[in-house]
């Protein structure tokens, strides 16, 4: 099954040639599965011919806000409309998860309560799972035909489902503890809030599910709905 990654960012220079771009990552995270993968730059402008060339697509974080003037925007809301009409199973993550609400009606601001670094607990369904994140913005009003999967106490629309069409998470299943210390280093600086930042660090080294959501991710692409629903993610 090939899928195409839509790379909406790309990691720090700083931590990239160690640790990683968005694009590998899921890759990794990804990886023995029956799939096949293809990368396309979008922040950079270079897109798939048609949402036909993949049997699903992935879309990733990034450091911009989707409400931002930013060339790749546009057109990949159009891709995102596109993909969705065709039913061609979309994931979003992060950026990737703000962007499919926003193409499709939604609204995503810059959240008054502020960031949430490191490993966060979210309820999916009937079970608890502890995810790395990174992020300010968040998914405030939910496009027609989403269904809230995860959610949170600072976070409500913490991962969507669109029926058979996008399984969507602000968490970042594909991050783990090296690259989120690398993005307070890194990034952080003057940004984020000192006592986040502490939080964060104290957390760091929580178990992490990131493998429990490979699998729903897996699951989504081969049989998008049926999946969501036998894992009580919807």
């Amino acid at each position: 099954m090939r899928i195409g990654i839509l790379k909406c960012g790309q990691s720090p220079e700083l931590l990239r040639g160690e640790l990683g771009d968005y694009d590998t990552m899921f890759e990794k995270l990804l990886s023995g599965r029956g799939f096949d993968f293809t990368s396309y730059h979008v922040e950079n402008m270079d897109f798939p011919g048609d949402v036909h060339d993949a049997d699903g697509w992935l879309l990733t974080g990034s450091r911009h806000g989707v409400y931002e003037d930013h060339a790749f925007i546009p057109p990949l809301e159009d891709f995102i409309r596109k993909a969705y009409a065709g039913h061609i199973p979309m994931v979003g993550i992060c950026f990737g998860h703000q962007i499919i609400a926003q193409a499709l009606g939604g609204k995503v601001t810059k959240f008054d309560g502020g960031w949430a670094v490191g490993p966060q607990d979210y309820e999916f369904g009937d079970s608890q799972i502890t995810l790395n994140a990174w992020h300010q913005d968040q998914v405030v009003e939910r496009p027609k035909g989403a269904e809230i999967a995860a959610t949170n106490d600072f976070c409500e629309n913490a991962a969507l489902v669109y029926d058979d069409r996008a399984f969507t998470i602000q968490a970042h299943p594909e991050f783990h503890d090296h690259f989120v210390e690398g993005l307070i280093e890194t990034r952080a600086k003057g940004v984020v809030p000192d006592p986040v930042l502490k939080g964060a660090r104290a957390r760091i080294g929580t178990p992490l599910q990131s493998g429990t959501i490979a699998d729903r991710i897996e699951n989504f692409f081969k049989a998008p709905r049926s999946a969501l629903r036998t894992q009580g993610a919807a």
